[in-house]
């Protein structure tokens, strides 16, 4: 009850981060079928190119053999281990190219699904592995009693394919048993490469199906829960509250040290109360005036109280301090649609500045 109900909440698709992590671990979509059907082409290529000759020149072997026993001497332990290692080798020779075939088939199955790839967490010791719970559970689950059903389907769609394939290969079995052996073979391996390229076709269709079918319930396994993705959110981008508090933290140094700049200013241009800039233009300095502080209402009161302390000029200037607030930037010198007025500003200072030197 708790399994299905958890994963009715899991109504999100996955994320590209679970994607990444779940390949990364190796937890990949991988179908059965596919594997078989690329054993079953490889033993119909085995039988329609091999077999014959592989076939013949083992069974010309075994006749001999069998028919010359004394031509084969079993007196020591040295002639028994020739005669196994002849007979060995003959064998070897007949399916050799079929074990390569398998094995070029196998990793070709596998790759064609997934790129090849090293998981050390795939070859991991795990107590999950060796639990009889879980492999009870794996067995007689509900994803074993699904295994169970396809490959009960399998096996009847397989079997229907041969009854109807074979339904007239009797009259041809028949007729090969009055031959000659030698004619027979060409019989019996014509039979099998019919039956296989059934057992092919019926297996390319399950295996077809099995691929969609593997790739569907991997994806709904990993959809998450409207929760999981929030979690990942928070971890991918960080909390919240925690980059608030960040940010909180950038704007009070950056408060502290405009506050700092302020005695260096050489004249603020204020709206009353509202707004404050503290500019600085020293000639050989820069070649337009510099914004050291910008602030508004308890920053403006602040910058204008550090200002007045240190005798540094403020100008009240309603519309100029409101339109220069929005569009200059903390340690950049003034938008030149701005240079005349403040040039005025900073003439009187300068004239001030005098005054005061030659009194």
């Amino acid at each position: 009850m708790s399994e299905s109900a958890d994963k009715d909440s899991k109504t999100e698709e996955p994320t590209e981060k679970k994607i990444r992590d779940t390949v990364e671990k190796g937890q990949l979509p991988h179908s059965r079928e596919t594997a078989i059907l690329t054993s079953f082409v490889a033993i119909l290529v085995f039988t329609v190119f091999f077999a014959a000759g592989s076939i013949g020149e083992l069974g010309s072997f075994l006749s001999i053999f069998l028919e010359k026993p004394d031509a084969w001497p079993l007196e020591t332990a040295r002639d028994a281990a020739l005669l196994y290692q002849i007979v060995f080798t003959e064998i070897g020779k007949a399916v050799g190219a079929l074990a390569i075939l398998l094995a070029v088939a196998g990793i070709g199955a596998s790759a064609f699904q997934n790129l090849p790839q090293f998981v050390a967490e795939r070859v991991r010791p795990q107590a999950s592995r060796i639990s009889l719970a879980k492999g009870w559970k794996r067995l007689f689950g509900v994803q074993g009693f699904v295994e169970f059903l396809k490959s009960l389907g399998k096996l009847a769609f397989v079997l229907a394919a041969l009854v109807f394939l074979l339904s007239e290969a009797h009259r041809r079995l028949l007729a090969g048993m009055i031959t000659q052996t030698a004619g027979f073979l060409p019989v019996i391996r014509g039979m099998a490469i019919d039956i296989l390229t059934a057992v092919v076709v019926v297996m390319l269709v399950i295996a077809a199906v099995d691929i969609i079918w593997s790739r569907f319930h991997w994806r709904q396994d990993l959809r998450m829960t409207k929760q999981e993705v929030k979690d990942e959110m928070k971890q991918s981008e960080g909390d919240p509250i925690v980059k608030s508090r960040l940010r909180s933290l950038a704007r009070d140094r950056a408060r502290r040290r405009m506050m700092t700049a302020v005695p260096r200013a050489t004249l603020v241009i204020a709206n009353p109360t509202h707004y404050a800039i503290a500019l600085r233009y020293v000639r050989d300095e820069n070649a337009a005036p510099v914004v050291l502080a910008k602030g508004q209402d308890l920053v403006a009161l602040k910058i204008r109280e550090i200002a007045e302390a240190n005798g540094i000029p403020v100008f009240e200037d309603v519309a100029l301090a409101r339109s220069m607030y929005k569009q200059v930037s903390v340690d950049n010198v003034i938008p030149s649609q701005f240079y005349q007025a403040v040039a005025e500003l900073v003439r009187v200072v300068y004239a001030k500045q005098s005054k005061r030197q030659g009194r």
